[in-house]
C-alpha cells in the first residue's frame, strides 16, 4: 500500500468509525427536516419566499420510545390519505377531547377516539389536516419539532408567547401567536384524563 493511500485511509478512518453512531442518532433520536408549504405560517416558513424554507430538528425518541404527545406540539406525521407524504402540523386535541372543527369538516363537533389526535396547521386556509381527513392515528406521528436550525435569524428553541411581567408590551407577533393559541384552545374541550398509552 502506498503512503498516499495509507494517508487517505487514515483520514477516512474517523469518519468510518463514527458513521454508525451518526446513523443511529438520526434514525432513533433526532433528525433534521426541511419544512415546506404554508400551512404552519406564521410559526414556520413565515416568509412567502420560495427561496428559503425552514429547517427544523425533530425529536423521534420522545414519540417512538416515550410516546409523549402533548397538545400544542408541532409534529411530523405520515399523511393518512397519501403515505408517501410527510406533513408538519400542530396537535390540537388528544384522545377523549371534543374539538369544534374549522373549515370543511362535515361535523360540528368531534370526539377524538382512543389512540388518535386532532392535528391542524396554524394557517387554516392552506392546510391539509384533520379538518379534511378527521382524527389521525398516533401511529402515524413520526417526530416532534424541538428547534429551528435554519434560517439563522430564527434559529433556536420554539417558544410559546408569554405575557411580560414587567408591563412592557408584547411584540405584535407574540400577541398574534397568543391569540391563535387562545382560539385553538377555545375550540377544544379537554378530556378529564391526560393521554397515557400504558
Amino acid at each position: 500500500m502506498s503512503s498516499a493511500s495509507a494517508l487517505r485511509l487514515g483520514r477516512a478512518w474517523p469518519l468510518l468509525y463514527w458513521a454508525p453512531t451518526g446513523m443511529v442518532l438520526l434514525h432513533y433520536f433526532y433528525t433534521p427536516q426541511v419544512i415546506t408549504g404554508r400551512s404552519m405560517q406564521p410559526t414556520l416558513n413565515p416568509d412567502s419566499s420560495q427561496l428559503w424554507r425552514d429547517v427544523g430538528l425533530f425529536d423521534r425518541f420522545s414519540i417512538h420510545t416515550r410516546h409523549s404527545f402533548n397538545r400544542g406540539d408541532i409534529v411530523s406525521l405520515r399523511s393518512p390519505v397519501d403515505p408517501r407524504r410527510m406533513l408538519v402540523k400542530r396537535i390540537v386535541g388528544l384522545e377523549g377531547d371534543f374539538v369544534l372543527p374549522r373549515g370543511p369538516y362535515p361535523e360540528d363537533a368531534v370526539r377524538v377516539p382512543e389512540g388518535h389526535a386532532w392535528v391542524e396547521g396554524d394557517e387554516g386556509f392552506h392546510s391539509d389536516d384533520s379538518t379534511r381527513f378527521g382524527p389521525v392515528p398516533l401511529a402515524l406521528v413520526d417526530s416532534k419539532l424541538v428547534m429551528l436550525l435554519w434560517p439563522w435569524s430564527r434559529t433556536g428553541l420554539l417558544d410559546q408567547p408569554n405575557f411580560t411581567k414587567d408591563g412592557t408590551p408584547m411584540r405584535r407577533e407574540d400577541m398574534a401567536a397568543l391569540e391563535r393559541e387562545r382560539n385553538r384552545q377555545m375550540r377544544v374541550t379537554r378530556a378529564s384524563k391526560t393521554y397515557n398509552p400504558s
